[in-house]
């Protein structure tokens, strides 16, 4: 059986902290944020009807780095790229999970980017 690290279970209680105070409705559904040691992935989820209504992650076709250099341009152009998305599917105000990570270099950058796209937080 495999063991799992303290770190991943320290961002698990983070993440079910969090989750108790934020809570996306059809208004202003939840914008998620998970990211690997690659790949940065955002969702917009409304949790009264359980669905994601939107994602964009480093790993989809739509994405290009285009000029952007390393994982933080990455974050903020898949940012700039779901706000397009949720634009287009009528969400103009969203609710910023940060998935138990800090607010800082790469999840920054992507709620940058989001904002810069559009989104209100």
């Amino acid at each position: 059986m495999a063991k799992t690290s303290p770190k991943v279970t320290a961002r698990a209680k983070r993440v079910s902290r969090i989750r108790k105070k934020i809570y996306g409705t059809s208004e202003r559904p939840r914008l998620r944020v998970f990211k690997s040691n690659k790949h940065i992935y955002a969702q917009i989820i409304d949790d009264s009807l359980g669905k994601t209504v939107v994602s964009m992650s480093t790993k989809d076709k739509a994405f290009d780095i285009g000029e952007e250099k390393g994982k933080r341009g990455a974050a903020k152009i898949v940012g700039n790229k779901i706000a397009e998305k949720a634009k287009a599917a009528g969400i103009e105000k969203v609710v910023f999970d940060r998935g138990g990570y800090l607010y800082h270099g790469r999840v920054k950058s992507l709620s940058d980017g989001a904002r810069e796209g559009g989104l209100i937080f």
